[in-house]
Parts: structure tokens; sequence; C-alpha cells
């Protein structure tokens, strides 16, 4: 039997493959070198690859598996994004404030991943500190979309999102602010999930806002979500959000049956703004869903329009604050040709920090600052309680929800740089989410003009053994697959 290209599998396949000694770790590996070495000037997913340090885990993998050992993901390349802290591997945020810096610490995420005996190739390109939708505000270079070079994979997590989907790893992992791992997810069609706020620790992962953000995974199906949501979840001493639910074995749970599954389609995620190729396509994945004998009816998050501008004051003050320990004394860039220490200061984050970075900034401080804190920074986080509660107030009837996951396809490479706004705007449907805390996946729901775009479903906080149970129902009944890109 001829085997496939070891860089085409799932992490399932390829797990089979290696237990029963048909494939070595180190063989995977070397064929997913390969492919990056192949693809990666095209697409430019990844700021660093760590090839000698990823072949000496897998040969470890390999000794494990000797021995009986291997779980899922022993011996299973991956990718990280370049925000999450790996010992002494540079962790640039794709910013020139940070482009040298090498932690002496693994963030939990990787320790977790590492002690699974997961082999990381390197580091995943995003915008710089995880601010941007597309990125292309990264300090090194923009990542393109394996599915049209001409695109944009979405962001921040651009380079997990595009490795994914090139087929460059078998899985990534990337964080998720407002929508950094779903929107490049439906993008790049690949499964995109954001677990509940504090499944998984936050220690390591760089700070942009420290309420909002979360690491999560991006895979080519959902079996491999449920596989690497297992492996990286649970409880964190190192983090004060990190909460104690126990850790299901998610992928067990993944049996297609969702008779009687009540599923809510709130009315205001059908904006005018939407594409209605993007909306058509919804209304057929809730169809699907529908033949599955779930139950759907329409809900309503009455405060989903508030949503946009409650994130971009809460995330630009929580960054105002996180950022401020960039100053060019303890670490990272320091601007050497300055008169005196204040000058200094200025200096080192005028030339360290990219527009957007400053932009957001900027926005945060004035939104913190004396005399604007009640109007702005108090107001934003009532607001957003309200929002929180509408998603209390629907789950109490519904178990699931179904929205998109972006109101387009990808756009091209340029076409919103030169407008904050439209590119904030990308956002629309997947801030929400962060806003409450509780967990949402992207899925592929097909091609639209060739272009992938996913579907979202959210859930309530710490169901994603239901979300993840849902988004496999869809995915086998859609019949799709894996988006594959010509790339």
């Amino acid at each position: 039997m001829t085997l496939p290209n070891p860089w085409s599998l799932t992490i399932s396949e390829a797990h089979r493959l290696l237990v029963n000694k048909e494939l070595s770790a180190v063989e995977l590996t070397e064929s997913v070198i390969e492919r990056i070495k192949h693809t990666d000037s095209k697409i430019n997913s990844f700021i660093t690859i760590t090839e000698e340090s990823a072949l000496e885990s897998a040969a470890n993998a390999d000794s494990i598996i000797s021995k009986g050992e291997a779980s899922m993901l022993t011996g299973i390349p991956f990718q990280a994004k370049d925000n999450i802290c790996t010992t002494g591997i540079n962790t640039t945020c794709a910013s020139k404030m940070l482009e040298n810096f090498r932690p002496n610490y693994d963030a939990t995420a990787i320790t977790k991943l590492k002690s699974e005996g997961a082999v990381l190739l390197g580091k995943g390109n995003l915008d710089e500190f995880a601010m941007g939708s597309s990125t292309e505000n990264s300090v090194f270079f923009p990542t393109k979309n394996p599915h049209d070079l001409s695109a944009v994979p979405g962001g921040s997590s651009g380079g997990p999102a595009a490795s994914v989907s090139a087929e460059q790893c078998l899985f990534s992992i990337g964080s998720d602010t407002g929508g950094s791992v779903r929107q490049p997810a439906s993008f790049c069609g690949v499964v995109g999930l954001k677990p509940t706020y504090g499944r998984v620790s936050r220690f390591g992962l760089v700070a942009f806002a420290s309420s909002l953000d979360q690491i999560g995974p991006l895979t080519k199906n959902v079996e491999d979500s449920a596989f690497v949501l297992e492996a990286i979840s649970g409880n964190d001493p190192k983090d004060s959000t990190s909460n104690t639910e126990d850790v299901p074995n998610y992928s067990k749970y993944l049996n297609d049956d969702i008779k009687g599954l009540k599923i809510g389609v709130p009315k205001e995620y059908f904006v005018d703004e939407m594409d209605s190729a993007v909306a058509s396509t919804v209304r057929s994945s809730i169809k699907i869903l529908e033949e599955l004998g779930a139950d759907i009816s329409e809900v309503s998050l009455p405060h989903t329009s508030y949503a946009l501008a409650v994130y971009y004051i809460i995330a630009p003050a929580e960054a105002s604050s996180n950022l401020s320990r960039y100053d060019g004394v303890k670490f990272g860039y320091s601007h050497s040709e300055s008169t005196d220490i204040w000058d200094a200061l200025e200096k080192t984050r005028q030339h360290g920090f990219g527009p957007e970075v400053k932009r957001r900034i900027l926005l945060g401080t004035y939104a913190l600052s004396s005399g604007y804190y009640d109007a702005y920074y108090l107001k934003a986080q009532k607001v957003r309680s309200l929002i929180r509660q509408d998603f209390v107030n629907v789950f109490k009837d519904v178990d699931i929800l179904i929205a998109p996951s972006t109101p387009t396809v990808a756009f091209p490479l340029g076409e919103k740089t030169s407008d904050p706004v439209q590119m904030y705007l990308n956002d629309i449907f997947t801030i929400p989410a962060n806003i409450a805390g509780i967990p949402a996946i992207s899925i592929p729901a097909g091609l639209i003009k060739n272009m992938p775009i996913g579907v979202q479903l959210m859930g309530s906080h710490h169901s994603e053994k239901m979300l993840l149970k849902t988004a496999h129902a869809y995915e086998t009944a859609a019949n799709h697959g894996f988006l594959k890109p010509s790339i």
C-alpha cells in the first residue's frame, strides 16, 4: 500500500501510522519540514523555523512510541503563534520591540504539548502584538492566504491558520482576543476554536488584553481540535484566571447524534454589511443541522450592536496597561541615541512599536485618563455585563448558537490597511464571545468563488463537549472535507 504524503495527514491518521510503526516521527517531521521549505516562500507563515530541535524532538518521540507510551500527540509536528513563549526560541510578537527576545521559559500550553511528545516546528507570523485582522501589521512581512496569494489569511493568527491550511504542520496553536483564531480559520478553510476563558492557561502568552485573551487550536478537522484542546486545557497555578473544571476526553463525545439539540439563530448577526453569499451559506449550514434532528429557533441577543464599541474601549485600555512594560530598560528594543532617560523611553516606544499598536495604546490611554474613565471605560464595562447577560439568558432556552464567523470571505492584501474602522468590522461576529468569555468554534462551511468561508458555533461556559460534538456532526454531514488549497 502506498502511504499518502506524511505532511497531508490529520492527527488521528498520523497517530495510527506512528503507533503501528508504518511511519516514524522523524520521517513525519522531515516530510513536514520539506513541505515548509517548498511552500513558505509563497505564504510567509513562519517567522522562525526550528528544524534542528524539531528533529531532536521527533527522535525522542520515536523512543516514546517504541516503549508503547505514545499519547495522541506524540510525534505530531505543530506550529505556535509567535506571541506564545518558547524556551530559547525567539518570541517576537512580530514586533521590533521583541525581535530578539528569547524567553527562558515555555508557556504552559507549550509545556503541556511537549509533555505529550508533540514536535514544535517553529513560530507563526501574526499582526504585531496580536493587534489586527489580516496579519499585515507584522514588522517582518505579511502572510498570504494559501487559497489565493493575493488575499489576506485573516488575523491576528494568520500565520498559524495559513500554516495549517497549506499543510505545513498538522496543527497549530494561536490566541483569540476578539476573533484572532476563528476569523483566520474562516478565511483559510480550517477549524479554529476559542475555548471558554480560563479553560487554557494564559501563562506565557504575551498579554494584549488580559480579560479577553485565550489560547486555542487551529486544525484540519474537528476531531483534531478535540485532541489538541484536551492536551492544552486544565488548571494552572501560574494563571490566576485559570479555572478548575476537570478536562473531559473531548474526542469521546464526537458521536454525531444531535437529535433534539436546541440551536438558536441570533437575528442580530445577520446584518446588512454581510455578504449575501455568506448569509446564504450560513442558512444552508442551519438547514444541515436541522436535517440532523436539531431544533432550530430564532433568538435575540439585544446588546450585540454595542459589542464592537465595547471591545475597542476595553481591549485598547488593557493593551495600554500591558504594553507599558516595554520601556527599553528591562528587556526588548532600546533606542540608543537619546539625551536622557525620558528621551530614551519616548524614542524606544516611538520606534519599537508599529502604527496599529501605537493607535491602540493611544485609544486605551485616552479611555483610562482622568475625566474620561467614567465616560468610556467604566461605561464599556457596564455594557459588557449586559452583553454577558444576553448570553446567559439565551442559553436558558437553547444549547448552541449558530452564526457567521466573518461577514465576507478573505479580502485582498492592502485593501483595508488605510481604513482601521473597516478592518475592525471584520471581527463583528467574533468579538461577543470574547466579551462574554464563552467558547466558540469556526468550522469550514464551503467555498464562495473558490474562497473558504466558516460558520461559527457558540456555547455556554464550559460547553466545549457539546460544541465539538455539534461541529463534528455538521462537518460529517456537510461532507466537503478539508478544504485543500492548490498551493
